[in-house]
């Protein structure tokens, strides 16, 4: 039985840490499937059983089968696929529980493929006060909710929505630490960053190759399934939008766009990061619902220069004037525990290394 990370090792697991974790029981699974150990993360799967729910909700003091038998509406069988409809809310039970020791939390998030198809996910463990967070020492089971936003999905047990990271202890750095370590590895192309809450990232609406800026979703489109690549053709599902050299580009309320950055970015070996809103005070829409990228993300690009993030966003209630070089999210880097032996990339089949402006990988012909 392989032994459990060292106690003085603090940070994100790595891929050969999280197997140690599932040897060892903290994490209850059947057995895990190719490819679902990432290099900083784990894969969550769905389970059989899920619920049409009346709405959003947290558990709070309550388990989460008091919280279903109050809330769900009917109860949904998985094992041969069903469909998800767009703006209802689901719960579905996870394959994967944990049994976690005292001192290693998780915390969860979209996968990209995930995000870049506007299906808002979020991970809720029993009794929890708030969504995507385990607290360390947690036993019970997961659940995930999924409200597609955007597009009707196809989903079944097994399907991969969420991921999610283990660490032991708190291991974010702070603006002295996010600057130290751009002064060693570069994390970004911008010639003069300011480190305050991470790395700042900003909207690119100059124009890639054509003048191409970004991809609006159209509505009332054909079904997404989540578990087949290439499956659908970009020209039926989303709308180009080109630059018009104004550098400005007009959120729609209610609409889901797919944007860049105008930065590269890059995340050295021993670290993982994440994006976070950069400040709910700047705007009225949301950056990016898939956060987690792992060590070695642009790393193969231009010789290690980085590596575009694609941005999903989303207008609230108003319409709002993006501008470009517009600041838009924090890419917040954290220390991992051990280097993975595996990094993100073309060697693990990474679907978005060496990415500019990529739709999710559902897609054909564009990105």
């Amino acid at each position: 039985m392989a032994a459990e990370p060292k106690e003085d090792k603090q940070g994100i697991f790595a891929a050969h840490q999280i197997a140690a974790l599932a040897q060892n029981g903290a994490i209850l699974s059947k057995p895990l499937a190719p490819g679902q150990i990432q290099p900083a993360s784990l894969d969550l799967r769905l389970g059989r059983r899920a619920f049409r729910m009346r709405a959003s909700f947290l558990p709070g003091g309550r388990s989460l089968d008091e919280a279903i038998k109050r809330h769900a509406l009917h109860e949904i069988d998985l094992s041969a696929g069903a469909v998800l409809e767009t703006n209802c809310v689901y719960l579905a039970e996870l394959s994967e529980s944990l049994a976690l020791p005292k001192d290693i939390s998780a915390a969860a998030n979209p996968k990209s493929s995930t995000g870049r198809i506007d299906v808002f996910t979020r991970v809720i463990a029993d009794r929890a006060r708030a969504f995507d967070t385990i607290e360390a020492g947690y036993h019970g089971p997961l659940f995930a909710e999924i409200s597609p936003r955007t597009f009707p999905i196809l989903a079944r047990e097994g399907s991969r929505l969420s991921q999610i990271r283990f660490r032991r202890g708190n291991t974010k750095l702070d603006g002295a630490g996010h600057a130290a370590l751009h002064a060693r590895e570069k994390l970004v192309s911008n010639t003069n960053p300011v480190f305050d809450g991470g790395i700042p990232v900003s909207i690119d609406l100059s124009g890639f190759e054509g003048g191409l800026i970004g991809y609006r979703a159209k509505r009332h489109t054909g079904l997404i399934d989540v578990d087949k690549p290439a499956s659908c053709d970009a020209a039926d599902f989303w709308e180009p939008i080109f630059s018009r050299g104004g550098g400005e580009l007009v959120l729609d309320p209610g609409e889901f766009y797919i944007l860049a950055s105008k930065e590269a970015v890059r995340v050295p070996p021993d670290h993982a990061a994440e994006m976070t809103p950069f400040d709910p005070l700047v705007g009225e829409f949301r950056v990016h619902y898939a956060g987690f990228f792992d060590p070695g993300f642009g790393a193969e690009e231009a010789g290690g220069a980085g590596a575009r993030a694609v941005l999903e966003v989303r207008s609230h209630d108003v319409p709002f004037i993006l501008e470009d070089g517009q600041a838009v999210g924090w890419l917040v880097y954290e220390k991992m525990a051990e280097t993975p032996r595996d990094l993100y990339g073309s060697g693990l089949g990474s679907n978005y290394q060496a990415q500019g402006l990529k739709l999710s990988k559902h897609f054909r012909s564009a990105g």
